[in-house]
């Protein structure tokens, strides 16, 4: 397959193709000067910039299995990242964002990041413990782990809300995989989305205005590359919805936070035949 990066513009419904290769390239974050892509590919971690140009590589030190669970902090100055080679299973892990040795966070394994709380303290994450997926949030020191989520289907992909009241996620507990929020002390489940699909990866813009989530059809339980996808917009509380496009995708199109800072555009990974 071949990856194609792009930026899709919310107001003038353009597109512009930022990179294309024919490596598996998967989940743009924004880096907070807006002027560059983080995106993982074969384990490594790369820097892309929308100005053009070569994959630069992160120096991630001994994590060289990275998926495509990774974020930058708030401020810019720290990398989360998910990555298994030290212990076999996903483990949390927090390094400069230029590069260096990573600092484990999570103990409980396999955790798998996907967002940074508004003022850079904690991040929410799935993990699965006894086969059972639930959304926990954790210190960026480390410590105990919050659980949020019990065991009600499946929850994965929690993304922070833009004044970090509520975590968004995606949950099976109603038969067909949905959006869901969470208040950040684990209260007040809500369900956000009522829809034919199976929607995936909630990502609340940065200003609050909206809600970007993947669709697969309804059909589909897990998050599978390579399928016929959708991109839907609305507000955060699930109300006005709206078909952006549809594209060639799935796993690794927008698996972790990707929206440009001023909350404007987003990033994704669109895969076409090579």
């Amino acid at each position: 397959m071949r990856s194609s990066v792009e930026i899709y513009t919310v107001d003038s419904g353009e597109t512009r193709v930022i990179f294309q290769t024919d490596q598996l390239i998967e989940a743009p974050n924004f880096s907070r000067d807006g002027h560059h892509l983080i995106v993982n590919g074969d384990g490594r971690l790369y820097r892309l910039p929308l100005s053009g140009g070569a994959l630069e590589v992160i120096d991630t030190g001994f994590a060289t299995a990275c998926n495509n669970d990774h974020g930058l902090s708030p401020d810019g100055r720290l990398l989360a990242i998910s990555d298994k080679v030290e212990h076999g299973k996903s483990c949390i892990y927090i390094l400069p964002a230029d590069g260096g040795t990573p600092r484990q966070v999570t103990t409980n394994l396999p955790s798998y990041w996907h967002g940074w709380s508004p003022d850079g303290t904690r991040l929410a994450y799935c993990g699965i413990r006894d086969q059972v997926f639930d959304i926990y949030t954790i210190d960026i020191d480390g410590g105990d782990e919050l659980r949020l989520t019990h065991g009600e289907g499946r929850n994965d992909g929690p993304d922070y809300g833009h004044d970090g009241a509520w975590i968004y996620f995606n949950s099976s507990r109603s038969g067909r995989m949905q959006i869901w929020r969470v208040r950040a002390d684990g209260s007040n489940v809500e369900r956000i989305t009522d829809s034919p699909y199976g929607d995936w990866f909630p990502h609340p813009s940065p200003d609050g205005r909206h809600l970007l989530v993947l669709s697969y059809d309804g059909e589909v339980f897990d998050h599978p590359r390579d399928l016929d996808v959708r991109l839907r917009l609305m507000r955060p509380d699930g109300s006005e919805a709206r078909e952006l496009f549809s594209l060639f995708g799935g796993q690794g199109t927008i698996n972790v936070p990707n929206w440009a800072p001023d909350g404007k555009s987003f990033a994704f990974v669109r895969y076409e035949p090579a």
